[in-house]
């Protein structure tokens, strides 16, 4: 199981949110330069930063995220307010090696679909999930196909990855959707990423032994900030399961 620390950010600081609700957000320590590094000194070997201001549509962090992608040393894969082709290629202008398109795929499939044929298995699907639901746009609005259509119909197009939120999990500290990932892993011969809930290493012990072996990494975000799991220790933990 690879652990992947994850980095919102938001006016170019380190933040995180309930539930994806920008007015239950919480500030970290700010520069998201330094703590990339201390996550790659503990041992990350794949960060995951997501632009909440491109998300949401109020902005975007591309000098912010240009800076982690140069210090970071390691794979940078990202998401957030990509909704164009341009965007896309902006994202890996700036450094990044995989690019998570999520809104795109939903609401304009031919140019995703144009991404997917220029970058193949650089680009990963974001599946956020209200239960069978498909939110987009910053968690804001619902796709027309419901969940397990929308994972089938991307292993249709060749993506490889998908990673998958449960939103009623996302920053709340219950552990991950273990249900629901093994179902999502089910569907199709993708590998997925399991994303939203994490607060213990006893989360981490229960994804592993949960789900099947294509559910093989795992983002951790607000634990990390808040020191309720230890990142080295997480990455010795579930090494022996990668």
């Amino acid at each position: 199981m690879l652990i992947v620390p994850a980095i919102d950010l938001r006016g170019g600081r380190c933040v995180r949110l309930v539930h994806g609700d920008p007015q239950q957000e919480t500030q970290y320590d700010g520069d998201p330069v330094e703590r990339v590094r201390e996550f790659v000194r503990a041992g990350a070997r794949r960060i995951h930063v997501i632009d909440l201001d491109g998300a949401f549509g109020t902005g975007e962090n591309l000098a912010a995220f240009r800076a982690v992608c140069a210090a970071a040393g390691v794979p940078v894969q990202t998401g957030g307010g990509i909704r164009t082709f341009e965007d896309a290629c902006e994202r890996f202008d700036a450094g990044a090696s995989f690019v998570v398109l999520g809104t795109l795929l939903a609401e304009q499939t031919h140019v995703a679909r144009a991404i997917v044929d220029v970058y193949g298995d650089r680009i990963i699907a974001g599946i956020d999930t209200r239960g069978d639901e498909v939110m987009i746009r910053g968690w804001q609005s619902a796709a027309s196909l419901p969940r397990d259509e929308f994972v089938r119909e991307i292993h249709a197009w060749g993506i490889p990855r998908i990673v998958h939120t449960e939103i009623a999990r996302d920053g709340t500290g219950e552990g991950y959707d273990i249900a629901a990932l093994a179902h999502i892993a089910a569907l199709a011969p993708l590998r997925v990423t399991a994303s939203g809930g994490a607060k213990t290493l006893d989360d981490l012990r229960a994804l592993v032994a949960g789900t099947p072996p294509n559910v093989d990494s795992a983002i951790v975000g607000r634990a990390l900030y808040e020191g309720t799991i230890d990142l080295a220790e997480a990455i010795a933990v579930t090494a022996a399961a990668i």
